[in-house]
Order: structure tokens, then C-alpha cells, then sequence
């Protein structure tokens, strides 16, 4: 028993409480013996026992023990500071972001780009040799902006359906940034002045021809994609047709050969451009309720079936092309060589689509995606070259 209060005093002594002498008092007048077991145990204190005393925390502010303890913040705290922070770098980064750089994002600029690429050289297919610098120019201004009013009428069109893609979500409509009403007076504005634009500057039929493009795309197109995966053949049509838009403003009519294989080249390019595309955001488009092929038939094998179908149409009406320069058969070196480097030109396009038949996956769509953005302008150079040998 002595040695177990002895061992209980220690443990007290060595935990840094404080054993006053009043309490050495208390203990030392509990009786000397006690009877356990028929022997007599002795209470004596220990000389191992001392009386250890800890400070007090001193009220003086030299002192380091009233120095407040660092506290780790928890979890729930750094969320919030970083939440925070990236909700004021999200405001600035609106405020930075300028008026004039939403309406640009508005109209699609790089599906404008690629209209007026387009509209270049099927004008110089035709003959631009009838083109004037001025009516360059007011082909260009009148084009871009018919284009980009569709590619706006398509975003006031989809803007509720566009917040539920990240995609899509930052656009200006669905984005905040820019109200519904002031974009349709954008849409309907750049619409209207481009026709009258083209009609002035490059005649009634380059005019009724852009009509035509945005009345499909606008009207047929966009509704559509919500309905049938058939949406992608009408899209292509649409997209296609710019390409009369510089044929017939530099001399060539809705009739001619070129001309049709021009259109040919732009649509056919288009399934294996958006196949991917259509691939890559499968996901989003599903969860927005697009009717897209890769939604409708998700392992891919239709997709690729079209994308491969689509690059081989592409090279045959640029072949036919090569041989049919202004309508008429040419056999000539300058034909063999166009075929030669049309053929070239669009290989890397139809490997890239057979690589995602066989392999149908994120990689070899994007693969695919990037090189329908060589192949276009390296046909449509060729091409353009040829018809001027």
C-alpha cells in the first residue's frame, strides 16, 4: 500500500500538478498504520516527493505566455477565403472584360474566319478578275456580317440551353453580360445591313444567296439540333453555301460545275469536323438535350463511319475539280499535279478518321478535329491554284 501511494504521488508530482503544503498536511494526519491483511503499512513521505508549482500566466504584456496561439484554419474556413478570392477575380475579370469583345464573341468569329476564307477562294475560282478593290471590300464587310448575325441569332436562339454546357456557359447571353434584347438588335441589324450591303456592292444573287445561308442555319439548323442528329447534313448544307456567295459575286452562276464542287468540298469537310467536335462534347450535349450523333448512337461507330465517308467525298470533288477547272474537261500536267497534291492534301484527314473508327476515343477525335483545320485551307489552296493555270 506505501509503495502505491508513493507511486501515485510520483505520478502526480511528475504531471506538473501542484501539491500545496496544506495538502502534505491533510496527508500527513491520516492514520500511521493500517490494517491490511494482518500487517501494519507505514504512510511516510517520500524524500523523491517535492512541491512543484507552475506560473501563472503573468497579466504583462512582455510576457509570451499571453501571446494568443496560432489556430489552424479548418477546412470550411480556407474554402470560403478561396471562394472568395476567386469570386473577385471572377468580377474583375468581367469588369476587364470589354463591350466590344462580346459583341465579337458573339457572332462566332471563328466560324466568320472560316466563311470568308472560303468566300475568298471560291471568288477566285470563279474569276476575280472581275472584282474591284472596292468590291472586295464590300464583299468581305457584307459576308462577315451576315455570317456573324447568324452565328448571334443561333446564340439568342440556344442561350438558355447554352447555360447548361461549360462549353457554352460563359457566352454573353447566357453568360450575363449582355441582355437578350440587346443582342437580338445586334443580330438583327448586322442581318439586315449585310444583305443590303451585298446587294449594292456585288448584286442581287450573292445577297439572296447569303439570305438563303442564314434563313437554313438560323431557322432549320438550330431548331433542329434538338430533334434529329440529321441536324449535322443540314448544318453542313448551311455551311457550305457561302461558298456561292464569292462564286457568283465574281462572275459565276448557281449553275456551273466549280461551283457545286466547291460546295461539295465545304460540305463534305464538315462530317468529319463536327464528328469530332460532336465526340469531344458528347457529355455536354447530352446533358443539354442536343439530338447529336454521338449522343444518339454513343459508341462512335457512326461518327466515324460518317467522318470517313465525308473525308473521301471531300478529295473526289476536289479531284473532279482538278480535271473540270472551268467547267469543261482539261487534261493536262497542271491536272495530274492537282490531283496529285489533292490527294496528298486530304490523306492525313481520312487516317485520322479511320484511326477513330478503329480506336473511338478522346485522342483520336482530337486528332481528327485538328487536322480538318489543315486539310480545308491546303485543299482550297490547291484548288484555287489550279484553276488559275
Amino acid at each position: 500500500m506505501a509503495s502505491d501511494c508513493r507511486e501515485t504521488l510520483e505520478i502526480v508530482a511528475g504531471s506538473g500538478l501542484s501539491l500545496d503544503d496544506r495538502s502534505l498536511q491533510n496527508l500527513g494526519s491520516l492514520p500511521r498504520s493500517v490494517s491490511a491483511s494482518g500487517s501494519t503499512a507505514v504512510l511516510e513521505p517520500t524524500p523523491r516527493m517535492k512541491t512543484v508549482s507552475r506560473p501563472r500566466p503573468s497579466t504583462d504584456r512582455a510576457s509570451t505566455l499571453n501571446d494568443e496561439i496560432p489556430v489552424q484554419e479548418t477546412n470550411s474556413n480556407a474554402e470560403s477565403l478561396n471562394a472568395g478570392a476567386e469570386a473577385k477575380t471572377d468580377v474583375a475579370a468581367g469588369v476587364n472584360r470589354s463591350v466590344f469583345t462580346d459583341v465579337i464573341e458573339l457572332t462566332k468569329p471563328r466560324i466568320v474566319t472560316m466563311i470568308l476564307v472560303t468566300t475568298v477562294a471560291s471568288a477566285l475560282i470563279a474569276g476575280s478578275a472581275t472584282l474591284t478593290l472596292i468590291d472586295w471590300f464590300w464583299l468581305m464587310i457584307g459576308t462577315a456580317l451576315i455570317a456573324g448575325s447568324a452565328g448571334a441569332a443561333n446564340q439568342v436562339w440556344e442561350c438558355r440551353i447554352d447555360r447548361n454546357m461549360p462549353r457554352t456557359a460563359n457566352r454573353p447571353v447566357p453568360g450575363g453580360r449582355m441582355s437578350y434584347a440587346v443582342a437580338v438588335a445586334l443580330t438583327a441589324s448586322s442581318g439586315i445591313s449585310g444583305s443590303i450591303i451585298l446587294w449594292l456592292g456585288n448584286g442581287l444573287v450573292p445577297a439572296c444567296v447569303g439570305i438563303a445561308t442564314w434563313l437554313i442555319y438560323v431557322l432549320v439548323y438550330t431548331p433542329m439540333k434538338t430533334r434529329t442528329a440529321w441536324n449535322t447534313t443540314v448544318g453542313a448544307i448551311a455551311g457550305a453555301l457561302p461558298v456561292f456567295i464569292g462564286y457568283t459575286a465574281a462572275g459565276g452562276t448557281l449553275t456551273e460545275l466549280p461551283g457545286w464542287m466547291l460546295f461539295g468540298v465545304l460540305a463534305c469537310w464538315q462530317y468529319p469536323h463536327f464528328m469530332a467536335i460532336a465526340w469531344l462534347y458528347r457529355t455536354q450535349y447530352a446533358k443539354a438535350g442536343f439530338c447529336m450523333t454521338t449522343t444518339v448512337e454513343p459508341t462512335g461507330r457512326h461518327a466515324a463511319w460518317q467522318s470517313i465517308l465525308g473525308s473521301v467525298a471531300l478529295a473526289t470533288c476536289g479531284v473532279v475539280l482538278a480535271w473540270f477547272p472551268d467547267g469543261q474537261w482539261v487534261a493536262s500536267a497542271a491536272s495530274v499535279l492537282a490531283t496529285v497534291l489533292i490527294l496528298a492534301a486530304s490523306w492525313p484527314l481520312l487516317r485520322a478518321s479511320l484511326n477513330f473508327r478503329a480506336n473511338p476515343n478522346d485522342k483520336t477525335a482530337r486528332k481528327m478535329l485538328r487536322w480538318s483545320l489543315v486539310v480545308l485551307p491546303a485543299v482550297l489552296l490547291v484548288m484555287t491554284l489550279r484553276a488559275s493555270l
